[in-house]
């Protein structure tokens, strides 16, 4: 990866774990108890977020990914999550959750250690 690219990705997957973040204390949601799925989860996002502009949930296989760009409805936070807050993803838990971790915060230095 170009250093260019590099930075442009490190700029998403930093921005990517602010937003999930301040997501989680806005919905008053929490990371899941192996901070490893948090960290994989927030790396797809940030790499649909540098390859489309935003954050298309990494959970799931898309035909057309473009077109699911189009219809909005799988960009994180996905609908089923501010309708219901259900995440499929496990990246937003309910506090009452066996496998919420009961924190809301994730250092960059931990999801660097799960690329």
């Amino acid at each position: 990866m170009n250093s260019k690219k590099s930075e442009k990705f490190s700029n998403c997957l930093n921005a990517m774990q602010k937003f999930a973040e301040t997501y989680a204390k806005q919905t008053n949601t929490f990371f899941y108890s192996d901070p490893s799925i948090t960290s994989v989860v927030l790396i797809g996002l940030a790499t649909y977020k540098d390859k489309y502009g935003v954050p298309l949930c990494p959970c799931r296989n898309y035909n057309n990914e473009k077109a699911e760009v189009e219809l909005n409805y799988w960009i994180c936070p996905c609908v089923s999550m501010r309708e219901r807050k259900e995440c499929h993803c496990k990246l937003f838990l309910q506090p009452d959750e066996s496998s919420a971790l009961q924190t809301q915060e994730i250092s960059l230095a931990t999801i660097y250690k799960n690329l």
